[in-house]
């Protein structure tokens, strides 16, 4: 087992060397693929047909449309997206994930590290990234943001949900993670060019304070 380092409360202003991203990726998706089995038991009942809802009601194209799903997992929401009739494609750095993917959701599924995506250049109708891009470090997530922008076809949606914060960065329970307020995602997406669709908190119905998950709808100019 993984020693990990300690939780930083803040985003930091010291600049990560490409070891230190190494090291960030290498950690986070040693955690996923260790607990694969558990992290699949403990969330393949979640329902986030609010999420999903939220990216197809915005995409403009007619259906089927051509959907990224970043971030996949072992393959929940992929496969509601093929059965719904889109052409879904997996994405995700644990190698165990891509395998259970593929097996459960029977798409295509690409093997990639955040830090070191190789996209097609509008290729993708919406790009789903639910629960996934807060495990990029932010130094990283201007560019990241980028390639996902570059991806999308001319007027395409992309959808995130991150556990929100007040801008923490670092260790978490053995991954990395960066926690944004609102004002703070905001200020990334808009950078890149994204224009903001929609935004809302979950689990629905309950306080803000019990709403722990950020959710955001953009689309590409």
């Amino acid at each position: 087992m993984s020693t990990y380092p300690p939780w930083s409360s803040k985003i930091s202003a010291d600049k990560l060397s490409a070891q230190d991203l190494a090291h960030i990726s290498d950690l986070t998706l040693d955690h996923y693929n260790q607990r694969a089995a558990d992290f699949w038991a403990g969330t393949r009942t979640h329902d986030v047909s609010q999420n999903i809802q939220a990216l197809l009601t915005h995409i403009q194209v007619a259906a089927p449309y051509t959907i990224l799903d970043l971030g996949c997992g072992p393959g929940r929401d992929l496969k509601t997206f093929k059965e719904q009739g889109h052409h879904a494609v997996g994405l995700d750095g644990s190698a165990e994930f891509v395998r259970m993917a593929r097996d459960y959701a029977q798409c295509e599924v690409w093997q990639q590290d955040f830090l070191q995506l190789d996209l097609p250049a509008e290729h993708f109708d919406g790009v789903y990234a639910n629960a996934s891009l807060f495990h990029v470090p932010s130094q990283e997530l201007p560019r990241v943001l980028q390639q996902l922008y570059a991806t999308l076809k001319p007027g395409g949606v992309l959808f995130s949900s991150n556990p929100r914060g007040q801008n923490e960065e670092g260790w978490n329970r053995g991954r990395y993670g960066a926690y944004y307020e609102l004002e703070s995602w905001r200020a990334f997406m808009t950078a890149v060019g994204f224009v903001e669709l929609e935004h809302y908190y979950r689990p629905a119905g309950l306080p803000l304070e019990q709403q722990p998950w950020l959710a955001t709808i953009w689309r590409k100019t």
